[in-house]
């Protein structure tokens, strides 16, 4: 995310159920030295380079200042990160921290981590196969978020309106969890009218998919659309704009890209979904280095989640948080994730002040 000031942050980490000097272990842990593989699906979603990368590694430094982290990006293909889990393995790596471009595609390569004795933290999505550890957030809780604020903005006349949901990659383990939270809320009380799963979450496909729902249901016929997240709401307003609609029905997202929130200053995007991912960085560093030095997680884990191929899996789900116009500055300011005026470039000062963002 651009212009993220991530070193004010820091205090976000506090909210975590994570002591660091306990999973520091006893004096002189600091002399450990082995390497943590990092690996992130894809550059579609500002935020896994902008953020979770360098979050990450500060806090494996943090924990283990003598420990490597060895980064890779997948581009959203499943082979080609199956082959940088082979060449972590072969090049040492003692824990690997995977956000899986495909869940059910890596399932051999984390087995084989396992055999070769390489622990693997599932991060944000939870990837099949023998996992250790897996950390993200209540995926339906986002979902349910999503589709609420969706009704709120909508008002009275929900229930005569026609919605487009416009969910996430069918690949990833959270979009089914997102698209069940929304429909919790949705169903019965508003007309799903097109429903649409977004590959790759990627803003031209989803630009394209609205271009059809706003064919089949006229311009001014769509009374509010269900994004699953920031890149897949560009795509949609991109649309919507394209087809001459000047009062943009509310739309969603998530992940409070900065762009997405300067959409929501200019009215364009009702809400996005923010997750602190300074608490989730932290807490996948904390695992890992823990599983590094052949620590259990019991000081860490707060729940446990089953996967389709394995049980238990000692899991922190951490809670997202609406935020709309009137939230930005009790939410992603007062947390230090943008400044106001990273937000409020010169041509938004004016819609800034309209709705009381001020330094």
């Amino acid at each position: 995310m651009k212009g993220r000031t991530w070193h004010t942050v820091v205090a976000l980490v506090a909210g975590v159920t994570i002591s660091l000097s306990a999973c520091a272990g006893d004096q002189g842990t600091d002399t450990d030295s082995f390497t943590v593989g990092l690996l992130l699906p894809s550059r579609f979603i500002p935020r896994w380079e902008q953020s979770d990368k360098p979050l990450i590694e500060q806090h494996v430094k943090k924990l283990c200042p003598r420990c490597t982290t060895k980064y890779a990006n997948a581009e959203n293909d499943a082979s080609t990160q199956r082959q940088q889990m082979v060449s972590m393995i072969t090049n040492g790596a003692k824990v690997i921290i995977l956000d899986t471009a495909d869940t059910k595609a890596l399932r051999s390569s984390i087995q084989e981590a396992r055999n070769e004795g390489v622990p693997v933290v599932a991060y944000d999505r939870l990837a099949e196969g023998p996992v250790s550890a897996y950390v993200s957030f209540d995926g339906v809780k986002v979902g349910r978020l999503q589709g609420q604020a969706l009704l709120t903005a909508m008002g009275d006349t929900a229930g005569q309106k026609n919605i487009v949901m416009m969910n996430g990659d069918p690949t990833s383990p959270n979009a089914p969890s997102y698209r069940k939270g929304a429909l919790s809320v949705l169903e019965g009380r508003t007309k799903i009218a097109r429903s649409y799963d977004i590959q790759g979450w990627n803003t031209m496909n989803a630009h394209a998919d609205m271009v059809g729902a706003i064919a089949a249901l006229g311009p001014d016929r769509i009374g509010g659309v269900l994004a699953a997240n920031d890149s897949i709401a560009e795509g949609v307003i991109s649309a919507l704009k394209g087809a001459g609609v000047r009062k943009l029905p509310p739309v969603t997202g998530q992940d409070a890209d900065l762009d997405a929130v300067q959409r929501i200053v200019k009215g364009e995007q009702y809400m996005t979904v923010y997750k602190p991912f300074a608490s989730e960085a932290a807490t996948a560093a904390a695992m890992a280095v823990a599983l590094g030095r052949g620590e259990d997680l019991g000081d860490i884990a707060t729940t446990t989640t089953d996967s389709p191929t394995t049980q238990r899996i000692p899991s922190v789900l951490l809670t997202p948080t609406a935020v709309t116009a009137a939230t930005i500055g009790r939410t992603l300011v007062k947390d230090g994730v943008y400044t106001v005026d990273q937000i409020c470039t010169p041509d938004l000062r004016p819609a800034c002040d309209k709705i009381g963002l001020t330094r």
